[in-house]
């Protein structure tokens, strides 16, 4: 295929994975052609001074916290649940840029995150078949018929949630939520009873000397105040994602305008595939995840088609191997794309490789295998001398009870309480702030 950015049909020609099988073409054609017409969701400029940050992660000069739901659903896309999404990523970045003395590049897994690949297309319970849950922007959890028919007016739901997001998102961000003096309300009382939340509520304390301090001499800088806060989303689906790429007119170039960085998943990375045909036009940062079937030769031809120029900040890998062969796994691929120059921020995805299912049917992951991915992540690019550029976390910051250890110690028989998610566990707020820590710690011995 030549380099004119390609149409759908062109996309789909070349085969398509993971895409849903809708029954009335006409009116997936219908909402399609609507979603052209929607504003978008980001601006060219947001994207650009992404890859600034990210391109700064990968030289070690900042460090990306990227984090949110597995998969968001529409009925939680409400001005409680984002405000806990964020606060959790901003008590997060807080601990990482304080303790660890870094500057935190924030993107959130939200405002997008409504399409998940799944393993099969079918679904069986007692003795009934259905399709598979592909997320909300597809069909509906619950297990019916009806509600598992891919319905294309999900796409156009899927715009409308994602952009009541934005809005609240921003309106946090620069309207006073973010300020750097209300991180002791960040706490809530269920994390400020816990150990981390007691540790969380000391360098608080330390925060607002420090920042009594600087005021005091007369310095009040706006970062003080507001934070840069970015959206992404695995961009599965091709008719939304498609509908929603625009020509820049500053650059005449392609653009995904429904968030500022989008990745392609570790089922659909085939170099000759319609992901990769559709990524390698775009002017987004952008994102491709390598588990433990990704070769060294497999990295440097993706990165070859996706980052010909050899922009920095312009592609990110992000890494999901498993705490038990990220040690043995990772080490190749660094040397090898290092080795010929290849510009490549690097990221943890330390959940996906560490899933499983409980004796008692819930899907499941042990905080201390997540924690000692990301170990084993940094493990290996310090004997390499390369950079680890951030990490990519399936969290919330509610209270739930969906990944098992941590000091909280939840077991197996705990995760019947508050098991919320619809597809993969995420780690909830004590965990995740638990993790910081951590990390901070792991930054700090760099």
């Amino acid at each position: 295929m030549n380099d004119a950015f390609p149409s759908l049909e062109q996309l789909h020609a070349i085969g398509a994975l993971q895409q849903p099988t809708y029954s009335d073409p006409a009116a997936l054609a219908a909402a399609v052609e609507k979603l052209r017409k929607q504003p978008p969701l980001v601006f060219a400029g947001e994207c650009d001074q992404l890859k600034s940050s990210i391109a700064a992660a990968g030289r070690g000069e900042a460090f990306i916290l990227q984090g949110g739901d597995c998969a968001e659903v529409f009925a939680e896309a409400t001005a409680d649940n984002t405000r806990n999404k964020l606060r959790v990523l901003l008590q997060m970045a807080v601990v990482l840029t304080y303790a660890a003395s870094v500057p935190v590049v924030k993107i959130g897994r939200l405002a997008g995150q409504y399409a998940k690949p799944r393993s099969s297309d079918t679904e069986t319970r007692d003795g009934v078949t259905l399709p598979a849950y592909r997320g909300d922007a597809v069909n509906g959890f619950e297990f019916t018929e009806e509600s598992r028919i891919p319905d294309p007016q999900r796409l156009l739901d899927v715009y409308h949630a994602s952009s009541s997001t934005l809005n609240l998102v921003r309106a946090f961000t620069t309207g006073g939520y973010a300020d750097l003096r209300q991180v002791h309300t960040w706490n809530s009382e269920f994390v400020r009873n816990s150990p981390v939340g007691a540790k969380y509520e000391a360098m608080g304390s330390e925060i607002e000397r420090a920042i009594a301090f600087m005021e005091a001499i007369g310095a009040d800088p706006e970062e003080f105040h507001r934070v840069d806060f970015y959206s992404s989303h695995e961009a599965l689906l091709l008719e939304y994602e498609h509908a929603m790429t625009r020509i820049d007119s500053r650059t005449e170039t392609p653009y995904n305008v429904s968030g500022h960085f989008v990745w392609i998943g570790e089922r659909t990375r085939q170099l000759d595939g319609a992901h990769v045909e559709y990524f390698r036009h775009l002017n987004n940062p952008i994102g491709c995840k390598l588990g433990p079937t990704a070769t060294p030769d497999d990295a440097l031809a993706l990165a070859a088609k996706l980052n010909p120029k050899n922009e920095e900040g312009r592609l990110t890998f992000i890494t999901r191997f498993g705490a038990d062969k990220v040690r043995d796994g990772l080490p190749g691929l660094v040397e090898k794309i290092t080795a010929e120059g290849v510009n490549v921020t690097w990221i943890s995805d330390p959940m996906h490789g560490n899933t499983f299912s409980t004796s008692n049917g819930y899907k499941t992951r042990r905080f201390e295998d997540v924690l000692d991915e990301v170990q084993g992540f940094f493990d290996v690019h310090h004997s390499l001398g390369t950079v680890p550029g951030g990490i990519l976390v399936e969290n919330t910051g509610d209270d739930v009870t969906e990944i098992i250890g941590g000091g909280e110690e939840l077991d197996e028989a705990g995760l019947v309480h508050r098991y919320e998610s619809v597809v993969d566990p995420r780690l909830n707020r004590v965990q995740s702030l638990e993790m910081a820590f951590q990390v901070a710690e792991m930054l700090r011995n760099k």
